[in-house]
């Protein structure tokens, strides 16, 4: 018979190593850097901490052994009893166990030692989220007999179910495999049973395997129906396990996107970090299913679970929803030589420990690694020998890894993982948003036979800013409102798109940030930090993927004062008619598809209500006469939008023309060139990084001059003056 104690009471928390003193008394689970990881400035605690804890020894029978067992310890964990080191593991997002059996005494003191300091070995080391340290999931002991499913390999479930799914038959083999250790483990048999049948089989060289065929098996589709079955062990020495498990058939085709079961079934979604304001990353499992509410609401059918492993809890819920997951590693950023051993240790982790998750459809080799490494031997050698561990562990799933914007696609790292997807952030940290579709396009007609995703895309919005003039960088709602209008409508364009991921679903902590008026925060998410509030863009993609739950949404709720004489009101709905009402009275009628715009004249203080069959929403608005300062970021000259108002010669250059066509010409051409050279001689940094970089020349032909220099801080007058320049030298008919 198997045990389970909760060890998440008591515990001593020092911040250096334990002395005779009294700690902070705190319970499990718990970080250290709730606070201070979420503040801004880079200067959140990291080190080594530590936990203490007394320890009665369990009542033990019959040669009993007892685990620990740590479901999560950011970073790198050292464990202690009775002042011996017993283990070390190194990776903070993944479950770990350790044999006290042989160690205990009557009374014993439980250290943990937990370190998220800086090293080059332990991922990760580079990257744009907080690195939080503590005992932040789960500490448990487990009480096994002598001879029990296996507890001591990289925190396996014990048991491992491979179902294969004949579509055509409409049936399943099943087969389940489990791994014994202890002592004369080879004299006991076990007990399978999958759905109602069940095999006894013996245990050879500490493993046991059994197949099943389902007939009629119920599929797990999506979610649509998100159908388990359970598996048990057990074991004649008493011991006993259960794994749920999914019948489903995922396939990625180059032209076709994602398909289950045999249908197109487009991955639409989101990624998640895993902390909270104020929480960290010890969240509860309520915090968990409060979560996975919000993406139902939203409608998504994929996750990207980013950057690492998360809680076993997560994925249940994922199995039980219906959400199809992109699992990966926290191998991102910056590729660390003396790191390689380490991606391989967590990846086999996630594999081993996650396997029976029917939820998983891919695991993710790595992120932007190229964004801080060249690609070179070694790069390319770690990453095969990632993908053939995942080959080698799982047989069933395919491989990913998300690029960098800047990554050729003719690199030779694409060409190892099974498929691929991009990060790209066009309209957002540079460039303007068609070329995200300009890119997508060119690299599905070079590459036909590939499959490509799109796996983080966004843009940082306060719902405190608001602009009657949005635009790239403001920080504002309503710019990313009209950045993930451009970026709906160009993946629904584009069905062969395997998968595509809003970066982010929810704020969250990045520690090095100082930007966008909460600093500490990365603000791409469509929910706030606490989950308090839904951004606009939140209901766009309900919008357009929630079909199940009717509704209207009018957006720009928060942007009450407003100074135009005529102001546009934004409506997100599921419904394809909706009625806009102005201080009661009905005003205008729209059929269309998940956005509706109205223009409506405001002279005081009006109540704006839309309506879509039984749904409605309201809102207040009011005319002022000067800009409401709330609303612009501190330190943000107002918007001179003088190039919106449609007045130069189409037939002459602009600065709203592309950098490629603007220098083929040789008069245009020449006044960029002289230009560019005395930004050159002041950044002869940044000039010799993109004079050895083809894909950021190309990117950057692709940018309207504008763009370029806006976002080289170039003032409004400096751009209207050689906009006239360029206004006097004709394009080529």
């Amino acid at each position: 018979m198997r045990t389970i104690i909760s060890l998440n009471q008591n515990w001593q928390f020092y911040k250096t190593k334990p002395t005779d003193s009294t700690g902070e008394a705190v319970t499990l689970p718990h970080t250290w850097n709730a606070v201070d990881g979420q503040d801004g400035g880079n200067d959140y605690h990291r080190g080594t901490c530590w936990y203490v804890q007394k320890l009665s020894r369990p009542e033990l029978e019959n040669g009993e052994r007892v685990w620990l067992q740590c479901k999560g310890a950011a970073m790198t964990a050292e464990v202690y009893l009775n002042g011996e080191k017993l283990a070390r593991h190194e990776g903070g997002y993944s479950t770990f166990r350790v044999d006290l059996t042989d160690h205990l005494g009557d009374n014993n003191e439980l250290c943990i030692s937990v370190d998220n300091s800086d090293n080059d070995t332990v991922y990760p080391q580079k990257a744009d989220f907080t690195f939080y340290g503590g005992l932040y999931r789960d500490v448990e002991l487990i009480i096994v007999p002598a001879v029990h499913f296996a507890l001591g390999y990289c925190g396996t479930p014990g048991m491992k179910v491979t179902p294969v799914v004949d579509l055509d038959a409409g049936t399943a083999v099943v087969t389940a495999e489990a791994w014994v250790e202890g002592e004369g483990s080879e004299k006991n048999t076990v007990s399978f049973t999958v759905a109602g049948q069940t095999q006894t089989v013996p245990v050879v060289d500490g493993h046991a395997q059994a197949a099943f065929i389902l007939e009629n098996v119920h599929l797990w589709d999506g979610v649509d129906n998100p159908y388990l079955y359970t598996a048990t062990a057990s074991l004649s020495s008493g011991d006993e396990i259960s794994a749920r498990f999914g019948c489903r058939k995922f396939e990625i085709n180059p032209q076709k996107g994602f398909l289950l079961n045999g249908r197109s079934y487009p991955l639409r979604g989101v990624s998640r970090h895993q902390d909270r304001q104020k929480s960290g990353n010890a969240l509860t499992l309520e915090m968990h299913k409060e979560d996975m509410a919000i993406i139902r609401e939203l409608g998504a059918n994929t996750l990207r679970l980013a950057h690492y492993q998360h809680a076993q809890e997560f994925y249940d819920l994922c199995d039980e929803n219906g959400i199809v997951v992109w699992a990966e590693i926290p191998y991102i950023t910056q590729h660390l030589t003396n790191g390689c051993a380490n991606t391989l240790s967590q990846m086999e982790e996630l594999i081993v420990q996650n396997y029976n998750h029917p939820c998983i459809a891919v695991w993710g080799l790595s992120n932007e690694i190229t964004a801080a490494s060249t690609v070179n031997e070694e790069l390319l050698e770690n990453h095969r020998a990632l993908n053939e561990l995942c080959h080698k562990l799982d047989s069933t799933r395919l491989t990913t890894m998300a690029d960098v914007f800047m990554l050729e696609i003719e690199s030779p790292i694409l060409e190892i993982p099974d498929v691929n997807s991009y990060n790209l952030y066009f309209g957002w940290y540079l460039g303007d948003l068609e070329q995200n579709d300009e890119f997508f396009d060119e690299y599905h007609e070079k590459y036909p036979d590939r499959a490509i995703g799109f796996s983080e895309y966004g843009a940082d919005a306060n719902p405190q800013y608001h602009s009657v003039y949005p635009e790239r960088g403001d920080y504002t709602e309503s710019y990313q409102c009209v950045y993930h209008e451009h970026m709906l409508q160009m993946i629904e364009a584009r069905p062969w798109l395997w998968a595509t991921h809003v970066w982010n679903l929810f704020d969250f902590g990045a520690d090095g940030r100082e930007e966008g008026g909460k600093p500490g925060q990365n603000q791409k998410g469509l929910v706030t930090f606490d989950r308090q509030l839904k951004k606009d863009p939140f209901y766009l993609y309900k919008a357009a993927w929630n079909q199940t739950e009717a509704f209207v949404h009018l957006c720009g709720s928060r942007y009450v004062d407003r100074t135009e004489d005529v102001t546009e009101i934004k409506v997100y709905s599921n419904q394809p008619e909706v009625t806009l009402y102005v201080d009661g009275k009905q005003v205008a009628s729209q059929t269309g598809h998940v956005v509706f715009k109205f223009s409506v004249p405001i002279t005081g203080e009006h109540t704006i209500e839309a309506r879509a069959n039984d749904c409605h929403s309201v809102m207040q608005i009011k005319k002022v006469e000067e800009p409401n300062p709330n609303y612009t970021m501190p330190g943000r000259a107002p918007v001179v939008n003088w190039f919106d108002q449609g007045d130069d010669d189409p037939t002459c250059f602009s600065v709203n023309d592309k950098m490629a066509d603007i220098q083929a010409d040789p008069k245009a051409g020449a006044i960029i060139g002289q230009m560019m050279a005395k930004g050159a001689s002041s950044h002869g940094d940044v000039a010799e990084a993109v004079k050895d970089n083809p894909a950021l020349i190309r990117m950057m032909g692709r940018m309207t001059l504008l763009s370029m220099l806006k976002q080289a801080g170039t003032s409004a007058e400096q751009i209207q003056q050689l906009n006239r320049v360029l206004q006097g030298i004709k394009k080529p008919q």
